[in-house]
């Protein structure tokens, strides 16, 4: 059985997009660090916080879109999977670089750039519907949107109540005991 490496986490983006191109093949690289809080009070009655920051990386048409419409401050759900590389610094030592490789990005609020052409390109507005991810659209690196019509996937509309059964609800209200062999 193989195994599932699958990160999914939602922070928000702590410098701008760095928007770099492969040698050779000319492809687009977008790397940013996203920072995820946690909240928490102590023994003692005291409010701590703790802030993780990632390095994530987005290459192709997906790299090119985070380029354009994520700035420091923006809050980005992203979906992709965790890998290590080895690298040569200047000095000829070995160094590691764990980040994630986004395969999807949800841009989740306008951030601090703002302004109109921004919000209907990049990330929507705002919705107050109870959604806690709030407005945005979805993008892949395997295709420029989500197929949800541009919203976010977490959008889906509730469904309907239930009908009450003809003939009213059923009685368990008796004191028989259940036949289950559990």
């Amino acid at each position: 059985m193989s195994g599932l490496n699958k990160a999914i986490i939602i922070g928000n983006l702590g410098a701008d997009v760095e928007l770099r191109y492969t040698q050779g093949s000319n492809q687009p690289v977008a790397t940013f660090r996203l920072a995820t809080s946690e909240n928490w009070t102590d023994k003692d009655g005291q409010k701590q916080e703790r802030t993780e920051w990632h390095r994530i990386v987005a290459f192709g048409r997906l790299a090119e879109l985070c380029s354009k419409y994520l700035s420091k401050g923006r809050q980005v759900y992203v979906e992709g999977r965790i890998q290590t590389r080895q690298w040569q610094d200047n000095s000829g030592n070995t160094r590691y670089t764990t980040e994630i490789n986004a395969r999807d990005i949800v841009f989740l609020n306008s951030g601090f750039r703002g302004g109109d052409d921004y919000d209907r390109a990049g990330g929507g507005a705002q919705y107050d519907d109870g959604n806690q991810y709030g407005g945005g659209n979805q993008y892949s690196q395997y295709g420029s949107s989500s197929p949800h019509g541009g919203q976010n996937q977490y959008r889906q509309p509730a469904p309907p109540p239930m009908a009450e059964p003809a003939g009213g609800a059923p009685d368990f209200s008796s004191d028989e005991e259940d036949n289950y062999p559990f």
